[in-house]
């Protein structure tokens, strides 16, 4: 069973009609009762990051993702928000994030863009992957859908699992063991996120 984290925040029931669609067993999850059932764990997110945090800890579900991640190794995917909450902090906000991966989520610097409207990035952009295993298995020429103006950094290059150029490259999936992450909405993103939601639920 895919558990879909329901604090308030991200597009739920697009993840769960593409597992429906795809014969695959998920489920929202708004208690850690219910958390605990899952044998994997989506963490949607959209808005701000501190506001984000401020909801998963009003859930009551914060703890029991910490025990599920830490210690019974259970694989979760971060989405957009969402996975900037698994790194350690964020220049958007003043709270901490998860700390699952050493990383910071900086703010593009928008210096260097010419274009007249820059961030957020927003529409359609290709994805490199580092490796075709996982999540991005059966995957070819991938494209996704992003709406973001905060990027992920890990402090270990080892951690990232696809790029995406936006004024230069910078990490748009990331993996450290089973925890996953995509800055990009797969949810949103037709045949490429279908197929990669179900290679998630294959790990």
């Amino acid at each position: 069973m895919i558990g879909i984290v329901d604090y308030g925040l991200g597009n739920i029931r697009a993840f769960l009609n593409i597992y429906k669609n795809l014969n695959i067993p998920a489920t929202a999850i708004r208690t850690a009762q219910e958390l605990a059932d899952a044998d994997r764990i989506i963490l949607p997110g959209v808005g701000s990051f501190d506001w984000a945090m401020e909801r998963l800890d009003a859930s009551g579900m914060r703890d029991t993702l910490d025990e599920l991640v830490l210690r019974k190794k259970r694989p979760v995917l971060g989405v957009c928000v969402g996975m900037q909450m698994l790194a350690r902090r964020s220049e958007e906000g003043q709270l901490p994030g998860l700390g699952w991966i050493p990383a910071e989520v900086k703010r593009f610097d928008e210096s260097g863009f010419t274009q007249k409207t820059h961030l957020p990035h927003m529409g359609w952009n290709d994805a490199a992957p580092r490796a075709v295993d996982s999540l991005f298995r059966n995957l070819e020429h991938p494209r996704f859908y992003f709406l973001h103006s905060y990027y992920f950094l890990p402090e270990n290059d080892e951690h990232i699992l696809a790029t995406t150029s936006y004024n230069g490259e910078f990490a748009c999936a990331i993996r450290a063991g089973h925890v996953f992450g995509t800055q990009f909405h797969p949810e949103k993103s037709h045949q490429w996120g279908i197929q990669l939601l179900s290679n998630f639920a294959e790990i």
